[in-house]
């Protein structure tokens, strides 16, 4: 996939006509080519992609992960390999398609052997990650995993007292729950998610339905 088609496979515009929608396309469209050349920090040097994000610009959801692992690399796009199609299969089954929300990451570059990010990695990466909220302006956040949870909220938290509730962050509504990666490694944690997954619809319910009310 060339440049030009992967920035608009990325940031397709599906719904024609909505200006907001294209004005928040074109600013990510400008961000993308702002950040993918990035050497901030030395994971550019060993990446083959570097993986910015993608779905909807507009989209009431960001779902945010640690890193982009092997697949991602490659493809230049976010969660792809196994883990991608398991959270494929969970945004699916509370009746979101990834076109539905915006899947990126903490880091934009493959640490090697799928390392954790380091703290100078994660700080070099942190302006484009704002950057896209800012431009994006979900009402949600949905955090994958701890080391994601961690780094966006700030703490040392374990994932059991994250996950379960509405945290309040910089004026998001964001909620915790595992990364597709460890539901892969372990099955058992499934149900948890689960249950993480029908609290995040119920609160996207509620978030839609005051916003109508709001401009009723």
């Amino acid at each position: 996939m060339n440049d030009t088609s992967m920035q608009e496979s990325l940031f397709e515009d599906r719904t024609p006509g909505a200006e907001s929608h294209n004005e928040r396309c074109s600013s990510l469209e400008a961000l993308y080519e702002q950040s993918r050349d990035c050497a901030r920090c030395r994971l550019s040097e060993t990446r083959n992609n570097f993986v910015f994000g993608e779905g909807n610009p507009q989209a009431q959801i960001v779902v945010i992960g640690e890193a982009p692992g092997a697949e991602e690399d490659l493809q230049g796009r976010p969660f792809v390999g196994r883990s991608g199609q398991l959270l494929d299969k969970i945004l699916a089954a509370i009746g979101f398609g990834r076109t539905d929300v915006f899947i990126c990451n903490i880091v934009k570059c493959r640490p090697p052997q799928n390392r954790n990010p380091q703290a100078n990695e994660i700080e070099a990466c942190r302006p484009w990650l704002s950057k896209q909220l800012e431009i994006i302006r979900p009402s949600i956040i949905l955090l994958l995993g701890k080391v994601a949870a961690n780094t966006i909220l700030d703490n040392k938290q374990s994932m059991g007292s994250m996950r379960g509730r509405i945290i309040q962050w910089n004026g998001y509504d964001v909620i915790v729950t595992y990364h597709p990666a460890a539901l892969l490694r372990n099955p058992n944690w499934k149900y948890d998610c689960w249950e993480d997954m029908k609290m995040l619809k119920a609160h996207y319910d509620r978030v839609c339905a005051n916003r109508h009310q709001g401009t009723a």
